[in-house]
């Protein structure tokens, strides 16, 4: 009886060591002057196209963005990216059979690989050979100017 109090007394003092290291303290938290202001950008400023790539398969997507990359450079506009951006992950569990056998069951997943381009300052002709770009099949973009 004695050593599992004395392991719960360990744990428990390891839980509180642990929330106390998670909190911050006010001086910790960064405001909005100490990040670079290279981030930071004002509106009006510049003008930015920020294309969106998916797919089902990373390696598709990783060609369709090259070529966007190498389109843009050949015009010699300045790029932020590829981003990677997190996978969205869809699941779903179907019954294996159609009327009995309730624990029997399948699980399958869809995956989205996710690409984030920002384009500054695009000219005409960028955005022309863009539109005219032949990306592979299962490719979907969304093109955004801002």
């Amino acid at each position: 009886m004695t050593e599992t109090k004395i392991t719960t007394k360990k744990v428990t003092a390891k839980k509180a060591a642990a929330k106390k290291a998670t909190t911050k303290n006010p001086e910790q938290i960064k405001s909005e002057n100490d990040f670079p202001k290279t981030l930071k950008s004002k509106k009006g400023d510049e003008n930015k196209l920020r294309i969106l790539v998916k797919a089902y398969e990373p390696k598709v997507l990783d060609i369709s963005v090259k070529q966007i990359i190498d389109t843009a450079k050949r015009f010699e506009a300045e790029i932020h990216g590829p981003v990677p951006l997190p996978i969205e992950i869809s699941k779903y569990t179907v019954n294996r059979s159609t009327f009995v056998y309730k624990n029997a069951r399948e699980q399958f997943e869809i995956r989205v690989h996710k690409r984030l381009i920002d384009i500054m300052n695009p000219n005409p002709k960028l955005i022309e050979a863009l539109t005219n770009l032949s990306l592979p099949s299962g490719v979907d973009i969304n093109v955004k100017m801002g």
